[in-house]
Order: C-alpha cells, then structure tokens, then sequence
C-alpha cells in the first residue's frame, strides 16, 4: 500500500477526491491532505509519501515551487500534478522537474484513475527491481565467503588468468593480493583415518587464525582436504627475512595443535614466487615437501629447501614419468617395460644423489605400481598372481643396489602386466560369449545389427567389431549368416516348412534373397539340400 498525500487549495476538490475513489482498492492510502504548498512540504518532510497529488496554484508556496523542494529532498517520490492550467511555460516547468503525470482540470474520476495507475506501474516496477537487487546483493554477500575460497583454490593450480586479471578479481572479492613476493604453507593432518576430519580441519583453522595477524598477514583457506596458508611478503623481506617471519608462527602453531588436540598436524613450506602467477608452483612445492614426512615423519615443519637439497629438477618423479610408467603396465610389452625402467633408473645412475632423495624417488614409484594394480583388480585376487604389496614393500626395502631394486620392480611390473592381460582377454571373451548368446536369442529378427547388439552391450560399434573378429576369426555379420544358415538346414532337415517360410523363421525378408545366400553358402539350393537329405 502506497502511501499519498493530497494538496489543493479548495476544499470542495480535496474532500470530493478523497471520497470518489476506491484508493485502497488502487494500492493507494491517503496518509494526509493540505491545503497550501507550504503545509505540504511539512507534511513531506514528516510522513514522507510514496506520492504526491498537488495543483499548481495555491497561496504562500505554489505546486511546482513544492515540486522542486520534492525533488531536491526526496528524489524517490512521485508527483502528480492537478491543474487547470495547461499553459506552455508551465508544461516546461513540469517536464524540468520530472514530473510524473499530470490531469487537466475539471478532471473525472476515470481520468484521475488513469494517471495514479500509470504512476502506480511504473513505482511497483521501481519496488520490484530494488527488490530484486536487494535479494542479488544479500545472495551474493552470502555466497561472497565461498567464492573468495572458490577463487585462492583457483590460483593453487595451473590457471590462464593474467596477473592483472587476477588482481581485477581478488578486489571483486575484496581480497588484498598486493605483495613484494608470495609464499605457500599446506597444514596437512597427520592421522589419515581421522574421525570427524573436517571439524579437526575447522579447529586447526581458528588456531592457525590466532596466530596469523599484521606481523604475519596470510590469507587461510582449505583446498583438497587440508589449510593452505598463503604468506605475503612486504617490500622489505627478502626470500630469508620471509622464511625467518613465517617460522615462528608455524611452529607456535604446529605446537598448539599438538597441545590441545588429539591428533597433530604436518606443515609443508613451498619456495617463494614474485608473481601471482606462479602461486601454483608454490603450492606445488609445498606439496612436495608434504611428500617427505612418509620419510622424516609427522608433526614437524618441511621446508622444501631443507629437505630437498639437490636441484629439483635432477631427481622428481614427475607426471610426465608417472604417465609412462602406468601406460606401460596397463597396454605395454615386456621389451617398453625394460624402456621405462631404463629411463626411470638412468638419472639415478648418472648422478650423484642422496639415499634420502633416491628413497622418496623409489617409493613414488612403488606408490604408482601398487595404486595401478589395485585400480585393475578383477573379481579374483591380484595377490595370487604377484605376491600382493606386502610381499613387493618387504622385497624392495631390503634390495641392496640399484640393479636388484630395477629388477623388483621390472619383475613386479610383468606380473602385473599378465594379470591385467589376462584380465582383459577374459573380460573380451565374456562380451563375446554374451554377443553370441544374444545372437542366437534374436537370429530370427530381421532387425538385429551389430548396432542392437552394442547397444544391448552399451560397447561401441568399432570396439566391438574388432573384439568380435579377434576373438572369432570372423566378422558379426559373417557370423550371423553362418548361424542362420545352419539353424535353416536344421529346419530342411526336420520340418516340412516351405523355403519361405524357413526363410522368414531365420529372419529374411526375402525369400528370393536367403535362397541366393543359402547356395552360396551351402553350395546347393534349399530344395537340392532337403532332397539330398531324404534320399539320404
């Protein structure tokens, strides 16, 4: 409801307003009347009107006069001027002030209700639309927590975003990113089973928060199960000065943790970036360092510069490497395993490296050969087949030279590789079984194709055609001639049926066309073959 004030200076028009018209039922309830601008504008100034419904002329303060003052002090009002006069400079006045609508004097009460409803349309548009941007602003300042999160994961991983791009969004989410260098922390927690792990998460989130302030800024944040604390270096820190401030605080924290709390938490320091764009590789690293703790242990502080002392490039099991390694065990032969293993051991050969350094190296590649057979375990047990993780840890952990841990692996590898060959044939040969015994259910149907089949199968055409002909020595279609072919001799041999009828029982439509493919095939006509059999 729309609260109005009413203004003219005769009476007769005031009361005779107020009472022809139904003004609730318009929206619209008559807050107060007056009789003068002057009145009016204390009114406005008191009640404040969604609208105003004034003449022009009126003793001590004129309607357009009251008008401006409207408009000066409160722009979200409406105004509707009544007048009688429809002069040219006055129009011109209207027009100045923005006026919303105005009747003509002597005016009817359809008139009148024609202006206060197009003045009411356009003021529900105007609630709507700051309804509206209220709702968005509300929704987006709650979901604005989220997206802050949503963003700094982004920036931990290789991203396309410019740093100028990057700074554009962290002031959209009001986020200071200003910084003479950048450095990455993950606080990972120790027990790996922990119960209730994200309200562990959450409480190691409000220590960390107590100890990070002006002296240590940091932006806090989860990413892939654990906190990630980004440090921001001012312009007097260098790369030392940064790890020395960040020190003491991760440590206090680390302590806390382990005070307090049940369980304790590992910390993992990356190397310092210049760039936002090269937050990644902080991340990265700081990971990295993480890494180390299946090595030196749990609930300690890893900076990647001390634990890693050799250039990281020199000795890094990397994607490229891992990728190599799976694909091999997967899909490869014997000869590319004794490539891999070759590439993977060459580095180690070569260089001088730390026992350290060589251990994490070979355990990832332990990790990568276990989670690989896990992940191409059949319904039987892997372990039959290779002696399972047990057996290949306690072997690799007492090896005494690099050749005797090449040759564990190498070995380990192969007894994989059978299995997943096995595995496969195994798995080829049983949609086969089903594509055939699907065949011999619907042979009858003219409609059957290798396509119902796949579908049937929810395999692909090609892979299919090709698995069908390795594994039968002939095409599906071969095949299916083959069997409707032997299923009509049958019915030769056993039926008085007619050729037609034998035709349309083995799934042709055209009994001219199975007749050809059936002497083809046999190498004499249906009616040649029934006679050979009777006189035989």
């Amino acid at each position: 409801m729309y609260k109005l004030l009413l203004v003219d200076d005769e009476e007769d028009v005031r009361e005779g307003v107020s009472q022809e018209i139904d003004w609730e039922g318009f929206g619209f309830q008559i807050a107060a009347k007056a009789e003068n601008g002057k009145e009016a504008w204390e009114l406005v100034e008191r009640l404040r009107p969604d609208l105003v419904v004034t003449d022009i002329k009126m003793p001590f303060m004129d309607g357009l006069q009251l008008a401006g003052l409207i408009r000066e002090h409160y722009p979200a009002t409406r105004i509707m001027i009544l007048t009688g006069f429809d002069e040219f400079d006055y129009a011109q006045k209207a027009v100045r002030l923005d006026i919303d609508e105005y009747v003509l004097k002597p005016f009817s009460a359809v008139e009148l209700i024609e202006g206060l409803l197009k003045v009411k349309k356009r003021m529900d548009e105007e609630a709507a639309y700051r309804e509206n941007v209220q709702l968005l602003r509300e929704s987006y300042e709650k979901s604005l927590p989220v997206l802050r999160e949503v963003f700094l994961t982004s920036l931990m991983s290789a991203n396309k975003l410019t740093r100028a791009e990057i700074m554009e969004k962290a002031r959209e989410y009001g986020i200071k990113l200003g910084a003479s260098a950048y450095l990455v922390a993950t606080l990972c927690l120790d027990e790996r089973n922990q119960e209730d792990r994200q309200l562990c998460l959450f409480a190691v989130k409000n220590i960390a928060q107590e100890y990070l302030g002006s002296s240590c800024p940091a932006l806090l944040f989860h990413h892939n199960d654990q906190l990630v604390l980004l440090f921001l270096a001012d312009e007097a820190d260098n790369e030392r000065k940064l790890y020395q401030r960040i020190q003491p605080v991760l440590e206090e924290i680390r302590r806390t943790v382990d005070k307090y709390m049940s369980f304790t938490v590992t910390i993992g320091i990356g190397t310092t970036v210049h760039d936002l764009t090269e937050l990644a590789y902080s991340y990265e690293n700081a990971m990295l360092a993480l890494d180390y703790k299946a090595i030196l242990g749990n609930n300690q502080l890893l900076f990647l510069e001390d634990v890693e002392q050799h250039t990281r490039e020199k000795l890094r099991f990397d994607e490229r490497k891992e990728h190599e390694l799976v694909r091999c065990i997967k899909m490869g032969t014997y000869p590319e395993l004794m490539t891999v293993m070759n590439e993977l051991f060459r580095e180690v050969e070569q260089g001088h490296v730390a026992i350290q350094e060589y251990r994490i190296y070979l355990l990832e590649i332990v990790t990568t050969i276990l989670k690989t057979a896990k992940r191409t375990e059949s319904e039987s047990d892997t372990s039959q087949e290779w002696g399972g993780a047990s057996d290949f840890l306690a072997e690799i952990s007492t090896c005494n030279n690099l050749e005797e841990a090449k040759q564990i692996l190498t070995l380990t590898c192969q007894k994989i590789m059978t299995r997943i060959a096995a595995g496969r044939h195994s798995s080829n040969k049983r949609l086969v079984d089903q594509a055939i015994d699907y065949t011999h259910r619907h042979y009858q149907s003219p409609d059957i194709s290798i396509h119902r089949i796949c579908a049937a199968l929810h395999i692909s055409p090609g892979y299919f055609s090709s698995l069908f002909k390795k594994e039968t020595n002939m095409t599906f279609v071969t095949y299916l001639q083959s069997l409707r072919m032997e299923k009509a001799q049958e019915l030769l041999r056993t039926t008085d049926l007619k050729t037609f009828e034998i035709a349309e029982r083995v799934g042709f439509t055209d009994s001219n066309y199975f007749s050809f493919c059936f002497r083809k095939h046999v190498g004499i006509s249906a009616k040649a073959y029934r006679n050979e059999v009777l006189e035989g």
